[in-house]
């Protein structure tokens, strides 16, 4: 029997997630058995891959941590490049993660010129950095999107060839959906706001105050709200010191289910700018999105990020139909003056409503095809194509 040798690098938990699905659909689709090489975390090794190292020796984030982590990475780097060179594989995929994985892509292209090499997730060159595009021309030869804009996005900055793959919360959209019963709630009294500050510890830190300040706010324009925070795991005893400041207490839950269960039941919610935002539109919930960064960020920001929204769904649709409020717009009022309209229903809540109800059309692939296997079918060209 012959074999298809596939090795694929991942750098963080996200990666590793997408890389296991994809690892499930290269198995359905091939038609040689498999031969799987290179690194990933838990959820890759369910699926039976073996990786050449721990994934969380290069899952390091922010400017610091990785200068702190120098050593480590750069030695992490070199070990996954020789793998890659002694495997011979068909195809190199690497997912996400451009800082770890990119270091890898362009060392591979030069020892092993002739490889595919594919890239999973495209970085966000649409949005700041966008000569990165052009950069990733000489080591990328395909790029799977995960946001159906960013080809055209490639292809106006000159950037590889690039497909939209679709978004992995597409396979999702029945644990995001909201059933009778859960629909019946959105409408309920008192109303339920969901309440999401953020995945990092600097998000939910500057974040944390200031939303409960406009909850407070939000109480005292509407009337009895219902809050429910779901808190990230590993940020849970940081979420419940700052909430216990709040004048009116959120429910706080825990889990990935207890998430999704109350996006289903939210009349509205109040997020942090990020891939959530995704999620609670997905969801059908009409949302108020908010940052802040240091002011070190902002400058540096306000110099790189090249388009007119942080917030997906507002890109995804080319319109800016989710409310943002950014730095010092980023207030208790004016938080608040916006959510309360999405509560109580009227114009504003139906005109969120109906931008939220085209996400799905801008996202779906043709004939309903799942995200991993529509990537596992351009990997799979991509070593033919050789």
């Amino acid at each position: 029997m012959t074999h298809r040798r596939i090795w694929l690098v991942a750098g963080e938990d996200s990666g590793d997630q997408l890389g296991a699905k994809l690892i499930r659909a290269l198995r359905i689709l091939s038609p040689e058995a498999l031969t799987l090489g290179g690194v990933g975390g838990e959820a890759m090794e369910a699926e039976g891959f073996r990786s050449l190292f721990p994934i969380d020796d290069v899952a390091v984030m922010g400017y610091l941590p990785v200068l702190a982590r120098a050593r480590t990475l750069l030695r992490r780097i070199r070990e996954t490049v020789d793998d890659v060179v002694a495997g011979r594989p068909d195809v190199l995929v690497i997912i996400d993660s451009p800082g770890f994985t990119h270091a890898v892509a362009t060392r591979v292209r030069k020892r092993l010129p002739d490889l595919p090499i594919v890239d999973y997730v495209s970085p966000s060159v649409w949005a700041w950095r966008p000569w990165r595009a052009k950069g990733m021309v000489p080591f990328i030869d395909h790029v799977l999107a995960l946001l159906p804009f960013e080809p055209e996005a490639h292809r106006r900055l000159g950037g590889p060839a690039c497909t939209y793959v679709g978004h992995p919360l597409i396979e999702r959209l029945a644990e995001l959906r909201p059933s009778p019963e859960e629909t019946a709630l959105r409408e309920g009294r008192p109303p339920i706001l969901a309440v999401l500050p953020g995945s990092r510890r600097s998000e939910i830190e500057r974040l944390m105050p200031v939303f409960g300040r406009a909850v407070a706010e939000l109480v005292r324009r509407v009337g009895p709200v219902e809050v429910e925070l779901p808190a990230v795991s590993r940020h849970r005893a940081l979420i419940e010191r700052l909430a216990a400041a709040w004048e009116r207490q959120p429910r706080i839950v825990h889990g990935e289910a207890a998430k999704l269960a109350t996006f289903r039941r939210a009349r509205a919610a109040l997020a942090a700018s990020g891939t959530v935002t995704l999620e609670l539109a997905l969801a059908g919930v009409p949302m108020v999105v908010a940052y802040k960064v240091s002011r070190v960020e902002e400058v540096i920001a306000r110099r790189l990020i090249q388009v007119p929204t942080i917030v997906l769904p507002n890109l995804i649709l080319s319109e800016n139909a989710m409310p943002e409020f950014v730095q010092a717009d980023c207030t208790p009022e004016r938080l608040a003056e916006t959510l309360a309209p999405l509560l109580a229903g009227g114009p504003a809540r139906r005109t969120q409503l109906d931008a939220l109800a085209r996400i799905d059309g801008e996202m779906r692939l043709p004939g309903d095809e799942e995200p991993s296997r529509a990537a596992a079918r351009i990997v799979l060209e991509a070593r033919r194509a050789a």
